[in-house]
Order: C-alpha cells, then structure tokens, then sequence
C-alpha cells in the first residue's frame, strides 16, 4: 500500500505545463470527483436507466402473459388428453372385456366342432368295422359254399353212375313239369 501512495505523491513532483495541476491529496479530491461524476450519472443516466427499467419491466410482463397463455393452453391441451386417455382406456378395458367373452365363445365352438369331428370319425370307424365284418363274413361265406360245392361235387362225381344220373334228370324234369302245370 505504501507504494501506491508513494507513486501518487511522485505525482506531484512533475513540472507543471501552466494552471494544469494535480492534486495529489486523494482524501480531498475523491468525494468531490464521485460526487460531480454522480451528479452527472443521475442527471443524465436517470432518463436511460429509467427507459431501461421500464423496457425490462415490459419484456418480463410480457414474458408473464405468454406465459400464462402458455399455461393455460397447455392445461387445456392436458385436459384434452386426460379425456381421450380416459376414453382410451375404456375402450381398452372393452376390447379386453370382449375379447374374452370372444376367447371363450370361440373356446366353446372349437370344443364342439371338436367333439362333432370325434363324432363322425367314431361313426365312419363303426361303419368301417362293419362294412369290413360284412365283407370278411361274405369271404368265409364264399370259400365255405365253394368248399361245399366243391366237397358235394367230388361225392356226386364218385357217387354217380349211369343209372342214377337218368333217375334224377327224369326226377327233376318231373318237377318242372308240376311247376308249369301249376303257373299255368
């Protein structure tokens, strides 16, 4: 400290040009110098200052309405989606609602054509069997009249002479003849 005041008192040391001095006594000269340069800040200054007041005051008012224009759409705007969220919802807890009595309905129907399609294959299975019980009784029927016929036609064949083979050929001729007697 003590060096800034010892380069103000060099100061005062320089020759002076004229009237033009320095005064190098800081405590007399410094009220005096911030009271005229207030002076002429508040006198000039307070026109500006208050012109900029007064336009800050205006930006941050205006700053406030858009704001609460702002809010207020965007409560609005809320609102708006509050209700088609609510709405949403509730067609959501619809859709789920039917679709589950659709799952079920669907559940029921698959079970019944279900249990339908069992019914016609236990059917077609049963006319199977018996259409192949028929057919296998048919085949034994066969081979037992082939069998038989075969059997009878081996007896008559060695059975048969001359003589008997003329008596049943006039026999049967006999029968046909009452048979016709009888139609006529």
């Amino acid at each position: 400290m003590k060096n800034v005041t010892d380069s103000f008192v060099s100061l005062g040391h320089w020759p002076s040009a004229g009237s033009f001095g320095v005064n190098t006594d800081i405590l007399a000269t410094n009220p005096i110098n911030l009271s005229v340069v207030l002076g002429v800040l508040i006198f000039f200054g307070k026109g500006v200052l208050s012109d900029l007041l007064d336009n800050r005051k205006e930006r941050i008012l205006n700053t406030i309405r858009n704001s609460e224009e702002l809010r207020g759409g965007a409560i609005e705007r809320l609102e708006k989606a509050r209700a088609r969220l609510r709405k949403v919802e509730m067609e959501a807890d619809q859709f789920r609602v039917n679709g589950y009595s659709e799952i079920e309905r669907e559940k029921l129907n698959l079970i019944n054509s279900t249990y339908k399609i069992l019914e016609q294959l236990e059917n077609y299975k049963n006319e199977t069997i018996y259409f192949e019980q028929q057919r296998a009784i048919n085949q034994v029927r066969q081979r037992v009249f082939q069998q038989a016929l075969q059997g009878a036609l081996g007896t008559l064949n060695s059975s048969l002479n001359n003589e008997l083979h003329l008596r049943t050929i006039s026999a049967n001729i006999g029968l046909f003849g009452v048979m016709k007697e009888i139609t006529d």
